[in-house]
């Protein structure tokens, strides 16, 4: 997918205009942002986009994120175990403290 995004005004009312007319390209829209599909006409509205707006836009290649492939189990059972603790505002830090879940900083150094 290429993720689109603007930087002014005049550009994000050019994306905006660019998602009603070519629906069939975008796979979502957030506001001054897009999700366009992986085509070659997809790409070809970006640049023109872009071309239009020169610094305003940025466009980049993404893919979707896999978390079974790009992360161990104890960090998606860290995520899974936070989202269910008992006391919603308690930090992840503390959460974590004297527990296997991975310590913040340990994963903030870590890349996927």
């Amino acid at each position: 997918m290429l993720l689109v995004v603007t930087y002014s005004a005049a550009a994000r009312t050019a994306l905006r205009n660019l998602c009603r007319r070519h629906e069939d390209a975008v796979v979502r829209r957030f506001g001054r942002a897009a999700l366009l599909d992986a085509t070659v006409y997809a790409a070809f509205l970006a640049l023109r986009l872009r071309e239009s707006h020169r610094e305003d836009v940025q466009i980049e290649r993404t893919e979707p994120f896999n978390e079974f492939v790009s992360l161990d189990g104890p960090v998606r059972e860290a995520a899974s175990a936070y989202a269910n603790r008992e006391t919603k505002s308690t930090p992840y830090a503390a959460f974590a403290a004297g527990t296997d879940h991975p310590p913040p900083d340990a994963m903030k150094g870590e890349e996927l």
